[in-house]
């Protein structure tokens, strides 16, 4: 199903998120991790987009979701995510992630927005009405308005290197 037009900036985001889940998999997977500045990139793109993206889902789409049956165990579920979200990026702030919690990060991190978009999206596509759907963009444009729209570029600590 394509991704209604209300909810594109939140996808936009969660792409945004899922790319440098993806790097981050890449340097653990060779071995090259860099924990410092992964944290580092972590806090930034929290501050920037993340913090502003779960504070629109928690005032706007999880309410607005948990009025259908059908979706409000999956919003209990989403909510959960964003508190062991936090903690995580909480320690990345505090540089108190070790390698194996950046990996623990990224799998939650990926998993919770592959949830959102396949079930809670989807869900709220086929249950909500275009107007329903609209009020919820006008929404979540206002609270998004001072979150960073574009992807974080990757630094030369947190860049794959080939090895040699």
């Amino acid at each position: 199903m394509l991704r209604d037009k209300n909810l594109i900036p939140l996808s936009h985001q969660h792409q945004h998120a899922l790319a440098l889940c993806v790097r981050i998999d890449r340097a653990i997977q060779a071995q090259d991790v860099d924990l410092q500045a992964w944290q580092a990139e972590i806090q930034t793109l929290f501050e920037q987009e993340i913090a502003a993206h779960f504070g629109a889902e928690e005032k706007d789409v999880f309410p607005a979701a948990a009025r259908f049956e059908e979706l409000a165990g999956l919003v209990n579920d989403l909510q959960s995510d964003h508190t062991v979200l936090r903690e995580l990026f909480l320690r990345a702030a505090s540089r108190d992630l070790d390698s194996e919690d950046l990996g623990a990060l990224t799998e939650k991190l990926s998993q919770h927005i592959r949830k959102e978009e396949r079930q809670l999206f989807e869900g709220m596509q086929k249950l909500m009405g275009p107007e329903e759907l609209s009020i919820l963009g006008t929404a979540l444009n206002a609270e998004l308005k001072d979150a960073s729209q574009s992807c974080l570029l990757p630094n030369e600590a947190t860049r794959l290197r080939p090895r040699s």
